[in-house]
């Protein structure tokens, strides 16, 4: 047999080129651009993730790819509100999820704090407590609503109707949930944590809790201190390194939360499609194409495509054909979805989410992921330099002007603290810890109610009479541990809008079509609930603002 050399001699050069490039691409990739130092070298040195390739969709989301938009109502104000007159603004691309939060997936909130925080445990009593739905919001004094207040939040029959009694501090503290949970899943199936560690928490076969700021502050805090022996697959066999996920490492997602109001209207409206490459043809008045709330399709005409109160003593329309299929709320997913995916974006429940409320949205001020709420805070650091952890013996506790108690702080979190004038010196972009009232009343704007009225401060109880004057309503344990409300009777309050009103968006099945209009807003104290406000919640995206590479039409 013949060998032809120079054939031969041609391959292995080919070939050799091809792994050559294979290898100095790979070498490149893990090679720093700044020192020339190897990245991820199983000797030590920096660790970084250089395979990532995109956030991972959460469980119950979906991807909302950010953009530009009207937000306020281009329809006629005939409420004349004057509170969502049109500011163009733009939005980030998110996460929300596919539907509202069901009872059962709160109840399976309800599961886990019952069995990690007994209630029957002193220190622990108001954490599963503090965390239940108020069921008596179905009451109605000349109304017969029991069937809901006794079975709607625990019934199968209603497991994937969408929860309600739930308050807006409520409705914050189950994302914060959530989020530990998933990024507890995450680190068991990348082997950071040993598999089924999760599940032996909710038994007690491990002592303390996962929470992601600790984890990711202080690592060695995490379950109480007893991380160590729940390392999983990842720990080295050949010695006594623990590995532990970094921010770097790309596992963990970033937290649930509530949306804010710009991402909810943006996800609601949903004019990506009425869009034709860079052109939008018209306005939508609803989550759906068209100006009625039926169904105009050959196949479902005349269909509703929403649940909402049609008329006065009309919550679904006469029984058959023509009817809504609801008279209270609905199970979720009974109508169709918007153009993003997301269902029940009108009717079913209102819903809550993260903004303060004021009349006006400023968008003088930003017109780039509007919130007004921000609170800013720095983690609390001991003596040592190390980060403060609650003991899984700590609980804080914070007592609603309602009377209600709840878990501030559960044990095994890292302890926040508002930042100082110090940490804010010579910033251009904030200068203090609370922006809920920034440009709106205090005296950097001098929007006052009567901003030469002069009166004594501690008369009034320690406010000044500004332009949110709202009743500041107290409540107080006394020395013999008993609760001592006080009702603010003040004649010199101007409104109920203040730091701790948060608006509500979207119609709900009490509510007339008019209120279906996603530009819609209004408010209500943080610490109430109803029978007709749920929630849904929202993820930010890190990385490109897009899943998919643009693709240019033909022609």
């Amino acid at each position: 047999m013949k060998i032809n050399f120079k054939l031969l001699v041609l391959f292995i050069a080919i070939t050799g080129g091809f792994t050559g490039c294979k290898n100095s691409k790979s070498d490149y990739k893990n090679t720093s651009r700044a020192t020339g130092w190897k990245i991820n070298d199983g000797d030590g040195g920096f660790e970084y993730n250089t395979n990532f390739k995109e956030q991972e969709t959460a469980p119950g989301l979906v991807f909302i790819e950010g953009g530009t938009f009207t937000m306020g109502k281009v329809q006629d104000d005939i409420m004349h509100d004057w509170n969502n007159t049109p500011t163009q603004q733009h939005v980030q691309s998110f996460y929300m999820d596919e539907t509202e939060v069901t009872n059962l997936m709160y109840l399976e909130y309800l599961d886990w704090l019952k069995k990690v925080f007994p209630p029957g445990t002193p220190m622990y009593e108001n954490i599963y407590s503090g965390a239940l739905p108020d069921t008596m919001v179905w009451r109605n004094r000349l109304g017969y609503n029991e069937v809901m207040t006794n079975n709607y939040l625990r019934h199968p029959a209603y497991a994937n109707y969408p929860v309600v009694g739930v308050n807006w501090v409520q409705a914050v503290q189950f994302s914060e949930w959530r989020t530990d949970r998933v990024n507890e899943l995450a680190l068991e199936k990348e082997g950071y944590i040993a598999e089924g560690t999760k599940n032996a928490v909710t038994v007690g076969e491990v002592s303390g809790t996962f929470s992601t700021g600790t984890y990711l502050m202080n690592p060695r805090a995490a379950y109480g201190g007893n991380v160590d022996s729940l390392q999983g697959k990842r720990k080295k066999a050949e010695d006594s390194t623990n590995v532990y996920a970094k921010l770097t490492s790309g596992v963990i997602l970033p937290g649930y939360r509530l949306p804010t109001e710009a991402e909810w209207e943006y996800a609601a409206i949903a004019i990506v499609g009425n869009r034709e490459y860079n052109n939008i043809r018209g306005r939508k008045k609803y989550p759906w194409d068209g100006e009625y709330t039926r169904s105009s399709r050959k196949s479902a005409k005349g269909d509703q495509l929403a649940n909402f109160k049609q008329g006065r003593g009309d919550y679904g329309g006469i029984a058959g054909w023509s009817d809504d299929g609801a008279d209270i709320t609905a199970q979720v997913k009974t109508y169709p979805p918007n153009d993003f995916g997301l269902y029940d974006m009108a009717g079913n429940v209102a819903e809550w989410v993260a903004d303060v409320y004021r009349p006006v949205v400023d968008d003088e001020a930003n017109d780039f992921n509007y919130y007004r709420g921000n609170v800013y805070t720095k983690t609390s650091i001991n003596d040592d330099g190390t980060v403060t952890v609650l003991d899984p013996d700590q609980v804080v506790y914070d007592t609603l002007p309602n009377g209600k108690i709840i878990a501030k702080n559960l044990p095994g979190e890292v302890v926040k603290v508002p930042i100082t004038e110090e940490d804010a010196y010579l910033r251009p972009n904030f200068s203090k810890s609370d922006n809920r009232n920034y440009r709106d009343g205090d005296f950097s704007s001098s929007r006052y109610f009567d901003r030469f009225y002069e009166e004594d401060a501690s008369a009034a109880g320690g406010d000044t009479r500004k332009m949110y004057n709202s009743p500041n309503h107290k409540i107080e344990v006394d020395e013999e541990g008993n609760m001592v409300m006080e009702y603010d009777k003040s004649n010199r309050r101007t409104t109920l809008i203040g730091d701790d009103v948060r608006v509500y968006k979207g119609g709900s099945w009490r509510d007339r079509a008019y209120w279906l209009d996603p530009a819609q807003r209004r408010y209500l104290p943080q610490y109430m609930a109803t029978d007709y406000i749920g929630f849904r919640c929202a993820m930010s995206r890190v990385g490109s603002k897009a899943k998919q590479k643009r693709k240019r039409p033909r022609g």
